[in-house]
């Protein structure tokens, strides 16, 4: 098994055939370059450069997949999962110093179309912006590792950062579903076949009464109307921002553009989840 620590998360790769040294060394440089790319947390990455004025940066070559996939979901979701709650992040604490303490008033995120333009390759920002986009990031950067192990040559794996998963192999596996109010019971599992299962809960990467990374870019406060999400999908890229999409639309909205199959915990402790569902709710 290749165990690394990458974008502030863990990652475990496991794979039926062993990851020869070379792979496992692109693969943590692969990481690397992403973090180097978009991470709010780094003052160096490309991103970080549009925080202080207009600007424009030239994004690598990855990056159509990704922000197609947010103009995608923002619309799908009528604004509510956008990159661009990265000021409203670090206004609640959340920032690259993890102060970890509020400092003023909510930020509420500004509309797309007045604050970026994307043409494919460039992103623009009009006015100065803290791009965020741990909506969708890591599980497409679980995507991009996966890929680089077809590319070697493996046909059986499971890369899994810290609950956002990619699995390629005959059969199934079965991932269970951790309950939101007690990390050492399951609320469920699912089978997992080919493809991803992500999840998103208030409980992870939580750091006050109430405060945790999933935004309301209206408000700029903590969503408060669900606990916990899993969407399956056939990518982890869709799988994660599907789960943040789960937090402000109800999944029929969101399965007219995508095919995915969901559970969601809501703040009352109910359970919905898809009726096609591959796994099994406990009751």
């Amino acid at each position: 098994m290749l165990s690394f620590e990458g974008i502030g998360t863990l990652w475990q790769v496991e794979t039926a055939e062993p990851v020869v040294a070379e792979v496992g060394r692109r693969i943590r440089d692969r990481v690397d370059a992403f973090d180097l790319a978009y991470s709010r947390f780094r003052d160096d990455s490309l991103v970080s450069r549009l925080r202080a004025a207009p600007a424009s940066v030239e994004l690598p070559a990855d990056a159509p997949r990704l922000f197609e996939l947010y103009r995608k979901l923002y619309a799908a979701t009528g604004g509510a999962v956008t990159p661009l709650v990265g000021a409203s992040l670090e206004r609640l604490g959340y920032d690259s110093a993890y102060r970890l303490t509020p400092a003023g008033a909510p930020v509420p995120a500004p509309p797309w179309e007045d604050a970026i333009a994307w043409d494919g390759r460039t992103l623009s920002a009009l006015r100065p912006v803290t791009v965020d986009i741990g909506a969708a990031g890591k599980g497409y950067l679980v995507d991009l590792v996966s890929e680089m192990l077809v590319d070697a040559g493996h046909t059986e794996f499971v890369v899994d950062a810290s609950g956002d998963l990619y699995r390629r192999g005959p059969g199934t596996i079965r991932v269970g579903l951790e309950h939101p109010a007690d990390p050492t019971r399951a609320i469920g599992v699912v089978e997992l076949g080919t493809g991803a299962v992500c999840a998103s809960a208030t409980n992870r990467r939580a750091w006050g009464d109430g405060l945790h990374h999933v935004i309301d870019p209206v408000t700029g406060m903590p969503a408060t109307r669900v606990l916990a999400t899993w969407a399956l999908a056939s990518t982890a890229l869709e799988a994660d921002g599907l789960a943040t999409a789960l937090f402000f639309t109800e999944p029929e909205y969101l399965t007219r553009d995508f095919d995915f199959q969901y559970v969601v915990v809501d703040s009352t402790g109910r359970v919905t989840y898809s009726p096609d569902l591959t796994g099994e709710i406990f009751t």
